[in-house]
């Protein structure tokens, strides 16, 4: 069977790039449904794109890379799409877009502009051999018990990175690049909880506050959630990409004001009650008994001197924690590194050194922020991909 051009991964990135291809298309995956991660996303509202896009909220190790693809198919363009097809949406906080009803409308929409342009989807399918040929690539596939010979011009690798194995990822796409020679950066799991010696906040399990989470790279304003496991929320997910294996960082539980301006005034007026019971009039009582016993302070409030409450201060302004690790790719939303930007081309997405290979979507190292942009990078990449596809010299007959 001979297409023009295969895609191996029907998730966002793949379906997206297959709406834009001209020719016979074929659309392959190993799930048993296509677009399983968007339809998990943002609790099954799918934040699909964010309405402040901007180069510096995705992690490469090119950092320029991405620039070309997100400034040719831009958040507008895809929102354009998403109102073309009448899926009702809404802003939730920080430019993140969500469904008004289900993800599964976005998978509906790219199914049916899929179908609109006679591309073909396989689902349960699995490769099981990949060569490179003087006229392209050739392919055998494993379908529902049936084995299939294809040949196509274009092959586009979309199949993600290692994150949520649960849904069948792996690093495919890292071992067709190796295959083909091309340099796989270093990946490790991002957006993911960190975790710390066993039950060390078990006793906060279920508390949320909003804070600053900072190490030497970043910092993040948002809610922090406290876990069996650890911390997780969406200001420790964010600076998980920028965490590295045994490396410190610091919460500010009071970033928009002054603790120390907070409880001197309350020193003159409850100074004979205890620093805990006054602290847990600004954060939750779990919390401020767990940052008292954490600290080591005892004593009333009206025992603590102007020396010793700056102290405090600097701690609650300052808590300094160190993670034991993080969940790993079980629970990572994505992927930190992959298929070396170094080797594609950043207008088309192909290789540099295999003509007619393709890398879109997380399989490549381009990594965003969480809430929006790495659905954003899939359009993005896909949409490039797609078009460069569409407008490639015919094939010598």
């Amino acid at each position: 069977m001979q297409f023009d051009t295969l895609i191996i991964g029907a998730g966002a990135a793949g379906l997206m790039c297959a709406t834009q291809a001209q020719g016979r298309i074929l659309v392959i995956d190993h799930a048993k449904a296509p677009g399983e991660k968007i339809r998990i996303s943002g609790g099954g509202r799918c934040n699909f794109t964010n309405l402040n896009i901007q180069p510096d909220r995705f992690l490469s190790n090119n950092p320029h890379f991405h620039k070309s693809a997100l400034s040719r198919y831009t958040q507008w363009d895809f929102i354009n799409l998403v109102e073309k097809h009448k899926i009702a949406y809404h802003e939730k906080t920080l430019g993140q877009l969500f469904c008004d009803i289900s993800a599964k409308q976005i998978i509906t929409m790219l199914l049916d502009e899929l179908d609109a342009r006679g591309a073909e989807l396989w689902i349960n399918t699995r490769l099981t051999a990949l060569n490179k040929t003087d006229q392209g690539f050739a392919l055998n596939l494993e379908r529902e018990g049936q084995r299939y010979a294809i040949s196509c011009r274009n092959l586009v690798i979309a199949c993600g990175g290692k994150s949520i194995p649960k849904m069948g990822a792996t690093g495919l796409a890292y071992d067709i690049a190796a295959q083909f020679q091309m340099n796989v950066t270093r990946t490790r799991p991002a957006l993911v909880p960190l975790t710390f010696e066993p039950e060390r906040f078990k006793p906060l399990a279920g508390i949320a506050i909003e804070a600053r989470v900072s190490n030497a790279k970043t910092s993040f304003d948002e809610a922090v959630l406290f876990t069996h496991r650890g911390l997780s929320g969406p200001a420790i997910l964010q600076l998980s990409s920028y965490w590295e294996e045994t490396e410190a960082f610091e919460i500010d539980l009071f970033p928009n004001s002054s603790i120390y301006e907070a409880l001197r005034a309350q020193r003159q007026q409850k100074g004979a009650r205890n620093v805990s019971t006054i602290l847990a009039g600004f954060m939750p009582a779990r919390l401020s008994d767990f940052i008292v016993q954490d600290l080591g302070l005892t004593g009333n409030l009206a025992d603590q001197s102007d020396k010793a409450l700056h102290a405090l201060a600097r701690q609650l302004h300052a808590w300094q924690l160190r993670p034991a690790g993080s969940e790993g790719y079980r629970t990572a939303e994505v992927t930190l590194g992959g298929v070396d930007t170094n080797g594609l081309s950043s207008k088309t997405m192909m290789s540099k050194t295999v003509s007619g290979l393709y890398f879109i979507g997380e399989a490549v190292d381009v990594t965003g922020w969480l809430g929006g942009y790495n659905f954003q990078w899939a359009w993005s990449s896909g949409w490039a991909a797609g078009q460069a596809i569409t407008h490639q010299p015919e094939a010598p007959r």
